[in-house]
């Protein structure tokens, strides 16, 4: 069963701070993306199954630790997800990165795919979908979908900004996906903008308008 997990490390909620301040730029908001996503990935990560190895130090021969299991994916939203995958890499740098590409239709509002490109083991991975902003849940929703359509079970959300809309909208649509986010914020305003939030995350990591 999935569960939300607001992720309240001091250093975490510093950057998360910086990160929405309207003076931040371009160039100290990626760097901030992919901090907070480093260490996001340590606590994602955090159950990862282990297996003993018996290896030789200096000193003697020892039973060691090392991740068993499945390897991990990671999935971005396309085009904001991107501004997080190189914080995940650092810490993880054998993942495998696939990518998930999504509009929205003018007129049923209803999100649709446009790309998607995965490892070709996906399904054998645990896959961390990433975006940095979970407004309505639409997007992240629509997204898991596609992944579940290719045969993968293992999947896990993680998110910068949340607002309870869209945590609630995914959690109902994939009960099985735990979420994971930097900050739960207040809601959504009349343009599905997450309030107090930090504007539009792929504007500010590209320095787009």
């Amino acid at each position: 069963m999935g569960n939300l997990h607001v992720l309240n490390h001091p250093l975490i909620q510093h950057k998360v701070s910086m990160m929405r301040m309207v003076e931040t730029n371009t160039k100290d908001f990626r760097a901030l993306a992919n901090e907070i996503s480093l260490l996001m990935a340590y606590e994602v990560t955090r159950d990862l199954p282990l297996e003993s190895k018996e290896i030789e130090t200096p000193i003697c021969k020892t039973q060691a630790k090392f991740v068993a299991g499945r390897s991990i994916g990671v999935v971005p939203i396309l085009r904001a997800g991107l501004g997080m995958v190189d914080g995940i890499l650092t810490l993880i740098p054998n993942a495998k990165v696939g990518h998930v590409g999504l509009y929205r239709d003018p007129r049923t509002h209803k999100p649709v795919e446009y790309y998607c490109k995965l490892p070709i083991d996906a399904e054998k991975r645990t896959l961390i979908v990433v975006d940095p902003m979970l407004a309505t849940g639409g997007s992240a929703v629509a997204a898991i979908q596609f992944l579940k359509d290719r045969g993968c079970s293992d999947i896990k959300l993680m998110n910068l900004i949340a607002a309870p809309e869209g945590a609630k909208a995914v959690m109902d649509a994939h009960p099985d996906v735990d979420i994971y986010v930097a900050s739960m914020d207040e809601k959504l305003n009349e343009n599905a903008y997450i309030v107090p939030g930090l504007g539009d995350a792929g504007d500010r990591l590209f320095g787009t308008k």
